[in-house]
């Protein structure tokens, strides 16, 4: 067999030299590379989300100063999206140049940094203030920016084919169970230590080298394209990724509903924090509830959704998802059980969990179908423009909630009314794309 053709041997024509892979195990539950994976993100998404969220409660807890008319969490999404919308080219590149497991080493390196940079502008906050909390969030943005198509792009060359249904929705669930995790333990920390977050950063430290140590077992892949050079187009989109997005509508289609979604998703983690703190004046501890509310039910939803595929792209979760979705907006937006303060709490919480049940549902099939799709020459690039343009729409969620948040404001509204300005945005998504459900290649 010639060694182009053969999934266990990769040539490194750069040195001469082939190396061979490990074979990819027949039972995924048997796999190394699968837990090894799966705790390496589930680390790097319970850091994210406590910094993140501590970023956030410190953001909105601005708006309850004075008129109340300042909330920073709009500026802190642009400054963590910033990175992936500048620099999503340059690290899809790096990810088929190098090894992919190569570069999720580097980038869990970096978490480490990061983390210790929290720790620094926590402690030295009364110095710095907001703009070096905002400083550490660009950076670990940029650290997330080279994580993500590693991350992504190279479950279709450590799994399965048919496995890759069931490896999304485990490898999500885990990821939004640290969601919840960090999310709610970000809050306890903002109420248990105000004025000494610096210590909820040395929690992350251990954390981010604890994940870095889980990346061992993960097999080392071969790089796609080693012979490729850097240029200044490699900022861009680059020509071969355009073309397959403008001859394959397909997947150009599933990329802009990709983005809908999480423009959707970044006002509604916003308006999570502004609803619990603003309107119905709860704790830190308690709004960070309704943000892990959200994502236990993603976490279901990511599960239902990987059991329900069963070897297939099953596109009739993303529609079922998507008017899923719609309704839970519009319930948020009701006026009434959210003007109390208990009585909020307990109508939103599990309403949040429905939303995250059919968020789930939508976006593994998405995610599935970008992946398997990519030629493999081009899945680094794929997954990495895939990336920039879902932090491109998070980007621009910062912008509108701002603006979102004025409107409120002038009109002396109430804040749930930011989930019905969402519910329009995420139509047109239910509306008109209705893709057929396909069949995955095994390998």
């Amino acid at each position: 067999m010639d060694a182009k053709n053969n999934p266990y041997e990769s040539p490194q024509e750069e040195s001469g030299i082939v190396s061979k892979t490990v074979p990819i195990p027949e039972r995924l539950a048997g796999d190394p590379s699968f837990w090894a994976t799966t705790a390496t993100q589930f680390f790097g998404a319970f850091n994210d989300n406590v910094f993140k969220q501590l970023l956030l409660l410190v953001a909105v807890n601005q708006a309850l100063q004075g008129d109340g008319s300042t909330d920073y969490q709009g500026l802190a999404m642009v400054v963590f999206a910033a990175p992936f919308v500048l620099f999503a080219g340059p690290t899809g590149f790096l990810a088929d140049k190098f090894s992919k497991t190569t570069i999720i080493v580097v980038s869990k390196l970096m978490e480490i940094i990061a983390m210790a940079l929290g720790v620094a502008a926590f402690f030295w906050y009364d110095t710095f203030g907001m703009a070096g909390l905002l400083g550490v969030l660009a950076f670990m943005g940029l650290q997330s920016t080279l994580f993500a198509p590693a991350k992504y792009g190279i479950l279709p060359e450590l799994f399965h084919g048919r496995d890759l249904p069931k490896v999304n929705g485990v490898f999500l669930m885990t990821t939004f169970l640290a969601i919840i995790f960090g999310t709610v333990l970000a809050g306890i920390l903002r109420d248990w230590l105000p004025g000494k977050l610096w210590i909820a950063s040395l929690v992350c430290v251990g954390v981010a080298f604890m994940g870095t140590l889980t990346t061992i077992p993960i097999r080392r892949t071969a790089p796609a394209t080693p012979k490729a050079r850097f240029t200044l187009q490699s900022f861009g989109i680059p020509k071969n990724t355009l073309h397959l997005f403008m001859q394959d509508k397909s997947i150009l289609k599933a990329l802009l509903a990709s983005c809908m979604f999480w423009l959707t998703a970044g006002i509604v983690q916003q308006g999570v924090n502004s609803l619990g703190k603003v309107q119905l004046e709860l704790s830190d501890t308690q709004t960070s509830w309704l943000g892990g509310a959200i994502g236990l039910g993603i976490g279901l939803g990511c599960m239902l959704a990987g059991l329900l595929s069963s070897g297939k792209i099953e596109f009739r979760l993303v529609q079922i998802g998507a008017w899923g979705i719609l309704f839970c907006l519009g319930l948020m937006a009701t006026p009434g059980p959210n003007h109390g303060h208990l009585l909020g709490l307990w109508w939103s919480l599990p309403v949040l969990v429905l939303l995250g049940v059919f968020t789930g549902m939508f976006s593994v099939p998405i995610q599935v179908y970008l992946q398997a799709k990519a030629p493999e020459d081009q899945k680094g690039q794929v997954i990495a423009e895939m990336s920039r343009a879902n932090w491109l729409a998070i980007f621009l969620s910062g912008f509108l909630y701002s603006v979102f948040d004025q409107v409120l404001i002038w009109g002396d509204l109430a804040r749930c009314y930011v989930f019905g300005f969402t519910l329009l945005i995420m139509l047109p998504v239910a509306l008109f794309y209705h893709p057929h459900s396909e069949a995955l290649e095994d390998d």
